[in-house]
């Protein structure tokens, strides 16, 4: 398969993440709630996918009943990263706090595909990605000192 496809996704996810920020920011401020403002971005997004999975997959639910238990965590993970970015980017400024959130993820993510953890393939970490996360966060510096 082309890694086209999966780039222009991960490209445009990334558009959306920047966008949701001020989104949610914009909620939480209009409200006074944080909690309020993500669990209504949750409620949004779980009321498109609900219609997509309706629409066009319909796999069973009960196909899920062997997943271990960590699996089930990916929407905890997601709550807080959408309340904690709506709580900081008014507060840092977005570029600031998308930039200390990629930074962290690039460093998870090295350590998870290391270890393989989580089920994911073996990568072990290189001089070359320790050498491009250090720029990322030399970037964080950067931009939070610009």
């Amino acid at each position: 398969m082309s890694t086209l496809f999966p780039l222009i996704a991960v490209l445009l996810a990334g558009i959306g993440v920047a966008v949701q920020a001020p989104t949610n920011a914009m909620l939480a401020r209009t409200s006074g709630s944080i909690l309020l403002a993500s669990l209504m971005s949750f409620a949004g997004g779980t009321a498109i996918l609900f219609s997509l999975w309706l629409a066009f997959d319909r796999t069973s639910p009960s196909t899920l009943k062997d997943v271990p238990g960590w699996a089930w965590l990916g929407g905890f993970y997601g709550a807080v990263f959408v309340a904690a970015v709506a709580f900081a980017a008014p507060r840092l400024g977005l570029a600031t706090t998308l930039t200390v959130a990629i930074a962290t993820q690039v460093a998870a993510a090295l350590a998870l595909d290391h270890f393989g953890w989580f089920g994911l393939k073996s990568d072990p970490v290189s001089i070359t990605k320790l050498a491009g996360a250090a720029l990322m966060l030399i970037g964080v510096v950067v931009i939070r000192r610009g």
